[in-house]
Order: C-alpha cells, then structure tokens, then sequence
C-alpha cells in the first residue's frame, strides 16, 4: 500500500491583467511530488482561470505526517 504524504507548497500566479501577483500557500496530500505539483496547476488553472507558465512555484515543503497523541 503507497503512504501519502503531504507537502506545502507556495508561489505566485503572475497574470497580466492583474497589478499585483496572487500568492498562494497550500497543502495538497499525495503520493508523489509530481502528483502534488499536477494538483496544484490543475486547481489554481481551474479556480483562477490561469495557464501553467502564469503559475510560479517558489517553495515545497513535504511536512510530516506524524499525528501527536492528545490524550484522548
């Protein structure tokens, strides 16, 4: 069975009707890196009607999956 992992990643969307970029932090559960980034490209594009090369990747993050016992 593949473990999912989760991963943090932050950028811009640089469209040129907009002044100023959107920045973007999300975290997207996967098995892959590649699978995380395809995620991503593909909610951004869809949500914000932009294209792959407007999307700017500027930090991942795999963050760690561990889940702290909280005594109950």
């Amino acid at each position: 069975m593949t473990e999912t992992k989760t991963f943090k990643i932050t950028g811009v969307i640089n469209k040129h009707k907009l002044f100023i970029p959107l920045s973007f932090k999300k975290e997207i559960k996967a098995v892959k890196l590649e699978h995380a980034l395809e995620k991503i490209y593909t909610e951004l594009g869809s949500r914000h009607r932009a294209k792959r090369n407007q999307i700017t990747i500027l930090s991942v993050e795999e963050l760690d999956n561990k889940v702290e016992n909280s005594g109950y």
